[in-house]
């Protein structure tokens, strides 16, 4: 059985994450086969941290697909402070039909979504971006036709971002480089954990510190920025720490002829790219950003219709 929510790609079997591909890709080509999909159905998005693709694509989502949606900001709940987050589960439970999170805390998420009985939806902590790679691989998979054996670089912080490519590409049998300076590596968990469990679809996932081996012939190269928000107090030494590991003409001219650039966005053009390469005609940043939407709707369809 498919789990109640969709908190970290790892949760999901490699077949129910294809399924919502195949969704996705459905719904982008035929919204409006699916426009009462979620007919009258309430979704609450708790918003912990600013917000643009995450904030937009599940309110267009869920009222393209004929629900509504409720924004909370720290303003309304101030999680943890003003009320408990089971508290806050226990509420709305019983009054939406589910619960999209934005936050800084992974425990944060899990905790909502093991005292709620209605389906949480992770749109980001610290530790996962679930979302943001559904969309990341749904983009790859129209771009390149397919995903098992597709060559990946990912350049910059082991964060959020990379642990979601991580366990995507594990998962979808993709093979990907992540390049990071010293100290800036993956989770060591997910690291083990893509090591234990890649040979079920082929995947195979590297961990370097040379940006110049990780890109080397890949057919898609992806970065991040180098300081997330939270982290604001670390940028000038991130900065130094992650100089050598722009994407940038140079950089690029190690992958395949025809690679693409992706990016979650927001970008800090002339750190982590620059724009000789974000506006390229490799560049399919905003297809990957409007692949937000049509994955989202896919997650919210599987949990809550």
């Amino acid at each position: 059985m498919r789990p109640k929510d969709f908190i970290a790609i790892r949760d999901w079997s490699p077949e129910d994450l294809l399924a919502l591909l195949d969704e996705a890709a459905a719904i982008k080509a035929a919204p409006g086969k699916y426009r009462r999909g979620l007919e009258l159905k309430a979704l609450a998005l708790i918003l912990e941290k600013p917000s643009l693709r995450t904030r937009v694509s599940f309110e267009v989502g869920i009222h393209q697909l004929g629900g509504y949606s409720l924004v909370l900001t720290p303003a309304e709940i101030n999680l943890g402070k003003r009320e408990s987050v089971r508290d806050v589960a226990k509420n709305l439970e019983r009054m939406v039909d589910g619960i999209m999170i934005r936050t800084f805390r992974h425990e944060t998420a899990v905790e909502m979504a093991e005292e709620a009985s209605i389906p949480v939806i992770n749109g980001l902590t610290d530790f996962c971006h679930p979302c943001q790679a559904m969309a990341d691989y749904l983009t790859i998979r129209e771009v390149k036709g397919r995903l098992e054996g597709i060559r990946i670089a990912y350049v910059g912080d082991g964060n959020n971002v990379a642990h979601s490519l991580i366990f995507g590409a594990v998962r979808f049998g993709a093979h990907l480089s992540v390049a990071h300076p010293p100290g800036y590596a993956p989770d060591a968990g997910v690291i083990r954990w893509a090591a234990e469990h890649a040979g079920a679809t082929g995947a195979r996932v590297e961990i370097l510190e040379d940006p110049v081996a990780a890109v080397r012939d890949a057919d898609v190269v992806y970065t991040d920025v180098w300081t997330s928000m939270g982290m604001e107090t670390e940028a000038e030494q991130r900065k130094r720490d992650f100089r050598l590991y722009q994407v940038n003409d140079a950089l690029v001219g190690h992958a395949r002829e025809d690679y693409v650039f992706m990016h979650c966005l927001p970008a800090h053009r002339g750190e982590e790219v620059s724009d000789s390469v974000i506006d390229s005609a490799h560049s399919i940043v905003f297809q990957q950003a409007e692949n937000r939407l049509h994955a989202q709707k896919a997650v919210l369809l599987a949990l809550i219709a």
